[in-house]
């Protein structure tokens, strides 16, 4: 599929003589406050406020399991998250629709199917590659905070940051949804088949019901205070107060009727219209009520952004720039990587995963370290920002960067790199919690245009607030609770009125030495999301390791807090990297890569096995 840069030298063994105790990045104690607030977002990460099924690794290639999560196509492919919204997709495309027509229909079903994790109550991320033009364009839908709210959003009376329950439940954390205008937008430049066709199948769905599934089933019961709002509770939970079962049939005509009003109107009644004022009212009405106003809605655009491309061994990488962090530490990973293993001169048909190359792992999470350590200080929203991309890319710093990673040991302290930067901390003092409820689909069209897009409502089941049949986001808890250090100097993703929160949503697009499209990819999976994209680029890429491979093969990461080891793998790689001085924990990693990936003159399409998508392809 890809020709690779190939390595001369064996693989670097690493020996157990140093037993070193790595540090996770955490700021200095600067006062009770930052530490109060890191305490709880580590708290409610590791209580798996979004918890999913039990992380099933599984051979694609082997059937059973592998169910349309593999597919082959000459015309035309789709990858999304449920088996309804890529069938949407695969209908628009048979029937000759766009990429960007099927991306709309497969997210309308996803907002009725997949409610813990995204819908057009939250926003998205796209990136669209126009094969007539060969222009590459990135899409920002992200949703922003409302004009009246400020830094101090998220703290108490007391001075202290909320809890996170108290931040994310209810009317304070959600922000204007953006995926609608730029669904709607992208339509109108890019749209083939009419706007008012591509609602059709989840107006359907929506009004003679579909069966839950499994993993809503799961979520449904699983995910603490789904029920602390009358009209959610109603919508997941039978007549004695249960969890819709699994093969339950779920209708949801009021969504249809949504539906059914954009589909005739277009996004002004969502903005402007009845649907804005029923949002801002559920909004502001609530107990833990929100700044909203109709002219929030009003005034919300979304944007259209420079696409964030960087070369990478003979590739060009893309991905979406600030306030998405996706892109540019995904990058910055890559980056790194591609000078420590070059200089180690690795032999790539010797590669055979992380499991099997204990040395990989190392270099991938120390890698991430340093990108995190960087992406943690410096990335947010570029309209209120400076934000330093150009300097954080650029190849001589990644080449200093790479120089800090040692062979036997982890890094001791991983800081941020310093750039002389106005309002700017050296150290984000609060991580937002950026759970992992969210969607990623993948979508090739017949003319060759390509969808990367990644949406979400933040946590699973957003704010639990429900308008028009379909869950608001609680999207604003992305954003630093704590707005600045003890010397007060400002936290980049503070909160502001009107500007939009820093996300993880890792859309990607790979191009070859003739600036064609040959991997499409993204996945869901909050601050995950990144290591989880950069990982399998990382083992398609630089060791020519096969797309189904490296989807099914156990995720191993640090996003700054902890190196995790995907439940599954084997207890030598712990051993090995523990034996380094490394601190795994076995932990389930629920990914949902949805990737699409060119062979000649063939789409290859693949599901992740950890979630319940499927590929569907012609």
């Amino acid at each position: 599929m890809f020709k690779f840069l190939r390595f001369r030298n064996a693989a670097v063994f690493f020996t157990a003589a140093f037993l070193f105790s790595g540090c996770d990045e955490t700021p200095p104690a600067q006062n009770a406050m930052v530490i109060g607030a890191t305490d709880r977002a580590s708290e409610s990460q590791d209580k798996d406020i979004a918890p999913e099924p039990e992380s099933q690794i599984v051979n694609l290639q082997l059937g059973g399991a592998s169910q349309n999560k593999i597919a082959i196509g000459k015309k035309f492919m789709a990858v999304t998250a449920n088996p309804h919204a890529t069938r949407a997709a695969y209908a628009v495309l048979e029937s000759g629709g766009s990429a960007i027509d099927a991306a709309i229909a497969a997210q309308m079903v996803l907002g009725l199917v997949e409610p813990q994790s995204s819908g057009i109550g939250g926003g998205a991320f796209m990136l669209y590659w126009d094969e007539s033009s060969q222009k590459l364009t990135a899409y920002d839908g992200r949703e922003t905070a409302p004009m009246a709210v400020d830094e101090n959003l998220f703290i108490t009376e007391s001075g202290q940051p909320d809890s996170f329950f108290d931040a994310v439940i209810g009317g304070k954390s959600v922000g204007v949804p953006g995926v609608v205008k730029m669904l709607e937008d992208a339509h109108s430049q890019y749209g083939v088949a009419p706007w008012s066709s591509l609602f059709d199948d989840a107006i359907d769905l929506a009004t003679d019901g579909f069966a839950v599934s499994e993993r809503l089933n799961t979520l449904i019961k699983a995910v603490p205070k789904v029920a602390s709002r009358e009209q959610i509770a109603n919508y997941l939970f039978d007549s004695r107060g249960e969890p819709l079962s699994v093969g339950a049939t779920l209708k949801n005509p009021q969504y249809a009727r949504t539906l059914k009003i954009l589909a005739q109107n277009g996004s002004d009644t969502f903005y402007r219209g009845q649907l804005a004022q029923e949002m801002v009212a559920v909004s502001r009405e609530d107990k833990n009520a929100s700044q909203l106003s109709l002219t929030d809605f009003f005034i919300y655009e979304a944007v259209q952004r420079a696409p964030m491309c960087k070369s990478i061994l003979s590739y060009r990488v893309c991905g979406m720039g600030p306030p998405s962090s996706g892109g540019s530490t995904t990058l910055a990973i890559l980056g790194i990587l591609e000078n420590r293993v070059s200089d180690k001169n690795l032999l790539a048909s010797d590669y055979q995963g992380m499991e099997k190359a204990p040395w990989s792992a190392h270099y991938f999470v120390e890698a991430s370290r340093l990108a995190f350590a960087d992406r943690n200080t410096y990335i947010a929203d570029p309209d209120f920002i400076d934000v330093p991309i150009a300097q954080l890319l650029d190849d001589t710093y990644l080449k200093a960067r790479s120089q800090k990673i040692v062979d036997d040991r982890p890094m001791d302290k991983v800081d941020a790199g310093e750039f002389t930067i106005p309002d700017v901390g050296q150290y984000l003092m609060q991580p937002s919690p950026e759970l992992v409820s969210t969607t990623h689909l993948s979508i090739v069209d017949q003319y060759g245009n390509v969808v990367s897009m990644t949406s979400s409502i933040e946590t699973a089941f957003g704010s639990r607030l429900m308008a028009g049949g379909f869950i608001l986001n609680n999207q604003l808890t992305d954003f630093s609770f704590v707005p600045h250090n003890a010397d007060k100097t400002l936290v980049a993703n503070r909160v502001q009125g009107g500007k939009r929160p820093r996300s993880s949503m890792s859309p990607m697009i790979v191009f070859d030495r003739d600036n064609q499209p040959i991997l499409v990819i993204g996945s869901p999976g909050g601050k995950k999301i990144i290591p989880y994209v950069a990982r399998v680029l990382y083992e398609v890429l630089f060791f020519d390791i096969s797309l189904v491979e490296s989807i099914e093969r156990p995720h191993i990461l640090n996003t700054g807090r902890r190196l995790e080891i995907e439940k599954g793998a084997e207890q030598n790689i712990f051993s090995t990297l523990e034996a380094l001085g490394h601190q795994p924990v076995f932990k389930s990693q629920t990914s949902g890569l949805h990737a699409i990936s060119r062979n000649n003159d063939e789409w290859l399409g693949v599901a992740d096995p950890r979630r319940e998508g499927v590929a569907l392809g012609k």
